[in-house]
């Protein structure tokens, strides 16, 4: 019986810990190697180079933080709060060692300052997840400057809330997540 290889979604999967940890700078072969617990020889029978894995990582995350989080958000049906609903819960259990967690997300951020394909990407990437933002909106609130304003407070949450160190007044900062969620839905 031939050896086992490491699938090639593990590569990447951990590459993608990688950046969310420490930038593009800290993906590289042999650490990613050691962390699966296998030789650095399996990588190259999945990956030319490690711009072949970056990019595949880019990839990955791209579809992760739009199509798929859309098709889970859309899957349970109902109306557009409902799926609304259904997306502030699928990002809100995004764990941090997840491809659409906040450290990710924060990651590809901090790496598009530097890079002008990953900052292309990344606008493709925040003009996906704002259009379907504007789409469920729509649905309840008649006033395009409504739903403008609905979508990138919906969206600068997700991103912008880690930097706020406030408090809350005696609330959680969950709490509060939770009344703005209930807010933006109404």
């Amino acid at each position: 019986m031939g050896a086992i290889r490491t699938p090639r979604e593990k590569w990447i999967e951990e590459g993608l810990r990688a950046l969310a940890a420490g930038g593009p700078e800290a993906v590289r072969i042999e650490p990613l190697a050691q962390a699966l617990g296998v030789s650095k020889g399996g990588f190259y029978g999945y990956f030319r180079n490690r711009d072949a894995l970056l990019a595949e990582m880019l990839d990955t995350w791209e579809r992760e933080v739009t199509e798929a989080v859309i098709e889970q958000a859309e899957g349970g049906g109902g109306d557009a709060r409902a799926r609304l609903a259904r997306l502030f819960a699928i990002v809100a259990a995004a764990s941090d060692g997840s491809v659409i967690s906040v450290a990710a997300e924060l990651a590809v951020r901090d790496w598009a300052r530097r890079d002008e394909a990953v900052a292309e990407r990344l606008r493709r990437v925040d003009n996906r997840r704002m259009d379907y933002l504007r789409s469920l909106y729509r649905a309840f609130c008649a006033d395009e400057d409504e739903v403008e304003v609905r979508a990138l407070l919906t969206f600068s949450s997700r991103i912008g809330t880690r930097f706020i160190a406030a408090d809350h007044g005696g609330r959680s900062r969950q709490e509060v997540m939770l009344l703005a969620r209930e807010w933006l839905m109404r």
